[in-house]
């Protein structure tokens, strides 16, 4: 169980923090940066969702993959160094992005083939989720530049991955399922 009794704690005044194993390390380390990402992705999402509390298929998904990017979160704060650790460690499972697999499929069933690249926008709730979409991006690239690092979990590269491409079918869907995406006109404005 999780507990936090104190929010200010000034231990972190010094650039250090912990990760969930208890070892010190810079808040600039690739581990702090990737974890830190997902997070961001995560409060992303939440934005993304006060415009889709009312859709009965998207906004339960949206909050299934807000508590899984807990766990991943979880899953990077403790790296794998081999030793025994005296808790079972939470760690990003192939059910997970075997789930994430199926809800894009459920979601791009109902979309058109693309013809072009789309912009980010039409619907708020679309223009949020491909905010999403780029920053779940860039928290991909910070789990892969710590993995090239430092071992972390396939499933959690694997998760990452598959999650930007669900914003993607997302955002797309949530603009009319596909019929109100804005399409990049190549040279348009030359």
């Amino acid at each position: 169980m999780v507990r936090i009794d104190k929010i200010v704690t000034k231990a972190g005044d010094g650039g250090k923090t912990r990760l969930a194993t208890g070892e010190p390390v810079s808040k600039a380390s690739a581990r702090v940066e990737a974890y830190g990402a997902v997070d961001e992705a995560n409060s992303a999402i939440g934005v993304a969702r006060l415009h889709t509390g009312a859709n009965v298929v998207l906004d339960p998904i949206l909050d299934r993959i807000q508590n899984d990017l807990f766990d991943l979160g979880a899953d990077l704060a403790t790296p794998d160094t081999g030793g025994k650790l005296a808790y079972e460690p939470l760690r990003i499972q192939a059910s997970q992005v075997e789930r994430l697999e199926r809800e894009i499929d459920l979601l791009n069933e109902e979309l058109s083939p693309l013809t072009s690249f789309i912009l980010p926008g039409g619907s708020p709730a679309a223009a949020y989720l491909h905010s999403a979409r780029a920053i779940a991006r860039r928290a991909e690239r910070a789990i892969v530049a710590l993995a090239d690092a430092e071992p972390v979990s396939p499933e959690a590269i694997k998760y990452a991955n598959r999650l930007s491409d669900l914003l993607f079918v997302a955002a797309r869907w949530s603009n009319d399922q596909g019929r109100a995406d804005v399409l990049w006109k190549p040279g348009a404005n030359r």
